[in-house]
């Protein structure tokens, strides 16, 4: 069995300054995915990236808040993290082991920190790791597109990390 893995679709992140690319198509999906995974019976996992106290993103802010557009039915389990890894100094490994979850679906944000972050961690930890290859998102950088650098870390990602699928493509 997959677990779904979402990733920092927080109110700071999604709403902020840098608008992620695509983000109505984003929400779109991951609602789906919700649904899909919902159906099938699997775990479904949402991280909230947080900061320091005294941070614009310490835990409680609004800021960290997960979207409201997101349809959370609060079957979810959620939890904070404080790396890009969600792995990392959290209890996700032992979640998941409970669970019964021999692989993890990842998506959300940001591509190219805690998401390909995640799926690296994800397949050295011995889970099969999944990508949802139009289920993540970033915002531009001054040196590359949004869309350049998803394409680019699907391509990286994909083999020797993860797998990557589209989201129409997946069933838990």
């Amino acid at each position: 069995m997959h677990a779904l893995l979402i990733l920092d679709m927080q109110v700071g992140l999604f709403h902020g300054p840098d608008k992620p690319w695509a983000g109505e198509a984003l929400l779109d999906r991951l609602n789906n995915l919700l649904t899909k995974a919902r159906s099938a019976g699997a775990p479904i996992f949402l991280a909230r990236h947080v900061g320091p106290p005294g941070s614009p993103i310490e835990p409680g802010s609004p800021l960290v808040q997960l979207l409201p557009e997101l349809r959370l039915t609060g079957d979810e389990v959620i939890f904070e993290k404080n790396r890009p890894n969600a792995f990392a100094m959290t209890d996700l490994v032992e979640q998941l082991k409970t669970c019964g979850a021999e692989g993890v679906v990842i998506a959300g944000m940001k591509t190219q920190y805690c998401v390909d972050s995640t799926c690296r961690a994800a397949r050295d930890l011995g889970f099969d790791a999944v990508l949802i290859a139009d289920g993540h998102t970033c915002a531009d950088t001054p040196d590359m597109r949004a869309p350049v650098i998803i394409a680019h870390h699907n391509a990286t990602l994909a083999g020797p990390f993860c797998r990557v699928v589209r989201a129409e493509d997946w069933h838990f």
